[in-house]
């Protein structure tokens, strides 16, 4: 008895999606981050249900006020004008807008490219509506440079430290209420204007001052000390 010819109709054949899976480390980090998207959405969608007649057109001109760090950008012009150290503080403030706001706007919103929340769907009310802006909605670039600011110049100035950070708190929030960013967005802008004034502040004491830059080009051009003197004395 010879034994059954094998034809390649009898070959079993791998089923659709029966490639290699993914390891288990991949799989929990997207179990992870769904899991939290969940949660970010849940609370917009909070946010939005909860009626706040009397809070909806201040944080809609709040959030208004914020655009382009107009808000931070006047803090900084009347600390320019209030003495040296408010000065420094305003400077400071302004560095770590500018690295925030490029660090979200060039980097953040390009590589996550997260779509703004469904501001109808959620039927978040009228009276919050501000621009919706055409860009991604990750990180709040809004948060990003209004925590930097308020970090760089409480630092340097610290009794402004509160009062700009409950400011730039307002701020994040007032984006969440008039529906135009998630809350993950608005946390992720927070870190990342941390981290910006962080930088601020460390380009700012690596660069000496000018009063020492001009002492160092004075020094430079001084002779060596002991080069005039006779030593056959």
């Amino acid at each position: 008895m010879t034994d059954p010819t094998t034809t390649a109709a009898d070959t079993p054949r791998p089923l659709p999606g029966d490639g290699p899976s993914p390891s288990r480390p991949l799989r929990l980090a997207k179990a992870v981050l769904g899991d939290l998207r969940a949660v970010d959405g849940a609370l917009y969608a909070a946010v939005a249900a909860t009626p706040t007649p009397t809070l909806d057109r201040t944080l809609r001109h709040l959030s208004h006020a914020a655009d382009h760090s107009k808000i931070s950008f006047g803090i900084a012009a009347a600390l320019a004008l209030s003495g040296k150290r408010p000065r420094r503080a305003a400077l400071a403030g302004v560095g770590a807008i500018a690295v925030a706001s490029a660090s979200a706007n060039l980097l953040g919103k390009r590589l996550v490219r997260r779509a703004r929340p469904d501001r109808e769907a959620a039927r978040v009310t009228v009276d919050r509506h501000v621009r919706m802006p055409t860009s991604a909605s990750f990180p709040s670039g809004h948060t990003a440079s209004a925590v930097a600011f308020a970090t760089a110049v409480g630092v340097v100035l610290p009794p402004a430290a509160v009062p700009l950070g409950a400011l730039a708190g307002a701020v994040g929030y007032s984006r969440v209420h008039t529906g135009v960013h998630y809350p993950g967005d608005v946390a992720a802008g927070a870190v990342l204007g941390i981290a910006s004034a962080a930088a601020a502040l460390a380009a700012a004491a690596a660069t000496p001052s000018t009063r020492t830059q001009a002492l160092l080009a004075v020094a430079r051009r001084w002779p060596r000390l002991g080069g005039g003197i006779d030593r056959r004395r």
